[in-house]
């Protein structure tokens, strides 16, 4: 990490108030103090969840939308790739069924469709 810039020392003053250490009258410098600091690069893809943390959503509303978008988007396109399946699978089903009832049909088929209705109009008369 030798290309980040040096951090800036902070102090903390009698008073409570904190000051950068170059700025601090030499009354007040007691000593190197330890300041810790956090770099914190966030990814290109992130402007979600930036806006979110700009709005003051909170990070268990920016963890949701890191964690469950990808998996959100994971399982729609299962269940859409699933409902493909069985429409083709119903479409090919259907079609067998149709090829069947038409090559093993015989002439008898219309006759007796016909033989129903007279005898459903002979009822009711």
């Amino acid at each position: 990490m030798n290309h980040l810039p040096e951090p800036a020392r902070v102090v903390q003053l009698p008073d409570g108030t904190h000051v950068y250490a170059d700025q601090t009258p030499a009354t007040f410098q007691s000593g190197p103090q330890v300041v810790h600091q956090h770099i914190h690069q966030a990814a290109p893809d992130r402007t979600i969840q930036r806006i979110a943390l700009g709005s003051g959503v909170g990070a268990g509303a920016v963890a949701a939308g890191v964690y469950f978008g990808p998996l959100l988007v994971g399982v729609l396109t299962a269940i859409a790739a699933n409902i493909a399946m069985l429409a083709f699978l119903a479409l090919i089903l259907a079609w067998g069924v149709r090829t069947v009832v038409k090559s093993t049909g015989s002439s008898e088929g219309p006759a007796a469709a016909r033989n129903a209705r007279r005898l459903a109009r002979r009822r009711r008369r």
